[in-house]
């Protein structure tokens, strides 16, 4: 199972309107919290969703593809 944690930046299949593709995870749970790096506008998403579109997640200042990455193998 993927591991998201609050404050964790994550970019998504299509990028906001803005311009950004950059996500700051507000709040986790049943429904995921999140906040646009770019504009700041938040957005409530369904777990399901979320790990649907989610696509990299920042670790150690570079972004990790949660499709390939060893550390999310498990899911």
């Amino acid at each position: 199972m993927l591991k998201i944690f609050e404050g964790d930046i994550v970019t998504m299949k299509k990028p906001h309107p803005c311009g950004k593709n950059e996500w700051q995870i507000i709040k986790t749970g049943v429904d995921m919290k999140i906040k646009c790096v770019g504009c700041g506008r938040e957005v409530m998403i369904s777990r399901f969703d979320f790990y649907g579109r989610v696509r990299k997640v920042l670790i150690d200042g570079h972004f990790e593809s949660v499709r390939t990455s060893k550390e999310f193998e498990g899911r």
